[in-house]
């Protein structure tokens, strides 16, 4: 993980402009990006790509985004993949409801690419080595 030219982010939204515009952000900022159109293919790739971290959004078809962060987190393989919210659903509830489906960050959009790269690089961030 370390420097954010290593890390593997999969973006999921079902909107390619949305898509294309943190995309093109995160690539240009160092990051290797994936994408995924809906929940089931975002579970799909989480799972051959294992990335660094899951941008997705709430609102997806096929899987919603709750859903798909259930089942995520759920699986062994996948649960320890930070993952952050990033939807217009802008509400208390809906944020709980992420909180409670297991996500790790909530953003809504419209939101500065710059701001959802400083979440990456925080929640993908090596942990602080102890100085003791």
């Amino acid at each position: 993980m370390g420097t954010v030219a290593s890390v593997l982010v999969l973006l999921v939204d079902d909107l390619e402009d949305s898509r294309a515009m943190y995309a093109e952000y995160l690539a240009r900022s160092g990051c290797r990006v994936v994408e995924a159109g809906d929940g089931r293919r975002a579970i799909a790739v989480a799972h051959e790509q294992l990335p660094d971290v899951v941008v997705i959004d709430l609102s997806l078809p096929v899987v919603d985004g709750c859903a798909a962060i259930r089942l995520l987190k759920g699986d062994g393989e996948t649960a320890s993949i930070p993952v952050i919210v990033l939807t217009g659903h802008a509400t208390l509830r809906d944020a709980k409801r992420a909180k409670d489906a297991g996500c790790d960050a909530f953003l809504v959009k419209p939101c500065l690419p710059s701001a959802l790269l400083a979440l990456v690089r925080k929640l993908t961030a090596p942990p602080a080595s102890d100085p003791r």
